[in-house]
């Protein structure tokens, strides 16, 4: 299979239209049934595979950036009688486990990405369910403040992944409906049991939909809803500025971007990041952040690493271990967060360069890879950088007699990064000693490593002797572990402190979708998954375990 890439844009779409007139975007799926990434399967009734959410992803990112007059979307289905019927089924059971996981999580972020837009930059976000909608619809559609549905006898909601497939909804269906919609728990139990799913008036009654509509009245209930949540969206005043593709140059298995170098090392099953800082002092001002627009190095290096790690995630499924580094002038980083910092209360575009490093490091976050963070002479851990290190699960920080590394930290990490549990880092980090962090809030001069090691802001500080031997023999150890109980101790373990819907999805999803794709009664020779499709019925082993 050729590596999967992440880079595109609206004339290249080929699943979905977007339309932008005024302050309302529309965003249709029209999936083409040929247009699956790989051949073998064909893409029937609006389901979809990995390229239709790539696609979805950068629509979402292009409305932030590139049309600030949005004030609400509606996402709806360029197909008649039909919204979407869920992710490809036969996609699905042609697919490898890791394949099938690493699907769930990026739709999972991608539908989180849709919330955020409602959440955060104030976007409000409708789905217009014109047809029947099921499995990974639905779950789009719940990611949408309000649903509307065409009640034509025939058009319903459904998540029949239990019944008809011997799996979960995997992008976040059953959290989403008792944490988000708040169903009652006896109906969202009747509801993800019955294949056919919910029409009409018990939609609204259960609380699956917020309104229903006749197929006449269809359109005319849409724009009325537009209008409503228009009144109460987040104005956003100014042009907006053209993401450019990112063009990064491959050499073998090394990626170099402007700012970031991944080089993975298969033999090793180590892959390590290299981040620079910028080499000019950043802008200051909203003028000058817009007049740099997307080669703005406070969104370019974001939208770097967050290309990196999908390309990890995606095409080199054996590395286990991301090494972070970085190399560069500290106070250019700094500077850009103070500006940012400052900017963001007034400015669109600097809110967003702020809420997509966020993103970033949430996806980092969430990765299945263990993360090392290795400090050295010359190294720009800075504000923004530090949350690099900050979200590592070790760090090792050389301990030189002269002109040893610093790290520092900036108003960002006190705030607006916050991880999937609503804690910033330090936080999270700082659990038992939350004063902790007011004190640091007070640190804002470089910090050598023995300080950065009492402040507790780093893990080992081996000597010049020790160094290469220590760094050398941890990678060496961790790559050796079992990947799968490295995957659920680190997910265990990055998300201390108070439970959200994202915590929960995604604990969610590591433990349960890991086992459940796995087991017999899905993916096995008669298995659900196996057999969808076929005149064969599944057979159960009806232990229960």
């Amino acid at each position: 299979m050729d590596p999967i890439r992440f880079d595109t844009q609206p004339a290249d779409y080929r699943h979905w239209k977007l339309n932008v007139e005024g302050n309302v975007a529309r965003l249709a799926m029209d999936i083409p049934e040929d247009g699956g990434m790989v051949p073998g399967y064909v893409l029937k009734l609006n389901s979809y595979d990995l390229g239709v959410d790539i696609e979805l992803a950068d629509a979402i990112q292009r409305l932030r950036f590139e049309h600030p007059e949005v004030r609400t979307l509606v996402v709806t289905s360029g197909k008649d009688r039909i919204f979407c019927s869920g992710a490809n089924i036969y996609m699905l059971g042609s697919s490898s486990h890791a394949f099938k996981v690493n699907f769930c999580k990026f739709t999972n972020e991608t539908r989180l990405y849709l919330e955020d837009l409602s959440e955060n930059t104030g976007v409000r976000t409708i789905a217009a369910l014109n047809g029947t909608c099921s499995g990974g619809g639905y779950e789009l559609a719940m990611a949408c403040e309000h649903i509307i549905l065409q009640d034509d006898g025939n058009s319903a909601v459904s998540l029949p992944e239990v019944p008809l497939l011997g799996v979960l909804p995997g992008t976040g269906g059953l959290t989403r409906l008792v944490d988000k919609r708040k169903v009652r728990r006896d109906l969202a139990d009747a509801f993800s049991t019955v294949a056919e799913g919910v029409r009409g008036k018990r939609a609204v009654q259960w609380g699956l939909v917020d309104q229903i509509a006749p197929k006449s009245k269809f359109s005319a209930a849409v724009d009325s809803a537009v209008e409503k949540l228009n009144a109460d969206a987040t104005e956003r005043s100014g042009p907006g500025i053209k993401l450019d593709h990112l063009d990064p140059k491959r050499d073998g298995d090394t990626t170099t971007y402007r700012h970031v170098t991944l080089s993975v090392d298969t033999g090793k099953r180590v892959a390590t990041l290299d981040v620079r800082a910028p080499t000019e002092p950043p802008p200051t001002s909203a003028d000058e952040l817009h007049q740099r627009g997307s080669d703005a190095w406070a969104l370019r290096v974001w939208r770097e690493l967050d290309h990196a790690l999908l390309d990890l995630r995606f095409n080199h499924p054996t590395v286990g271990l991301i090494v972070i580094k970085s190399a560069g002038d500290a106070s250019h980083v700094i500077a850009s967060d103070n500006a940012l910092s400052k900017l963001s209360d007034s400015d669109w575009l600097a809110k967003e360069v702020v809420l997509h490093m966020r993103r970033v490091l949430k996806r980092l976050d969430l990765s299945a890879r263990t993360i090392f963070g290795v400090i050295e002479p010359g190294s720009c851990f800075a504000g923004s950088l530090y949350e690099l290190i900050a979200a590592a699960d070790r760090t090792f920080m050389l301990d030189a007699e002269d002109d040893g590394p610093q790290l520092q930290l900036s108003d960002l990490n006190f705030g607006r990064l916050e991880m999937s549990n609503g804690l910033t880092r330090l936080q999270t980090r700082f659990l038992a000693n939350p004063e902790k962090v007011d004190e640091l809030r007070e640190v804002r001069e470089p910090i050598d490593t023995e300080a950065a090691l009492d402040h507790g802001l780093i893990t080992f500080a081996p000597d010049d002797i020790d160094w290469d031997d220590e760094v050398r023999i941890a990678i060496e150890e961790r790559a050796a572990f079992s990947p799968d109980a490295l995957t659920g101790m680190e997910a265990s373990l990055r998300f201390a402190g108070p439970e959200t819907l994202e915590t929960k999805i995604f604990a969610r999803l590591s433990a349960w979708q890991n086992w459940i794709f796995q087991r017999p009664n899905a993916v096995g020779k008669t298995g659900a998954l196996t057999t969808y499709g076929t005149p064969e019925r599944p057979t159960f082993d009806y232990n229960r375990t």
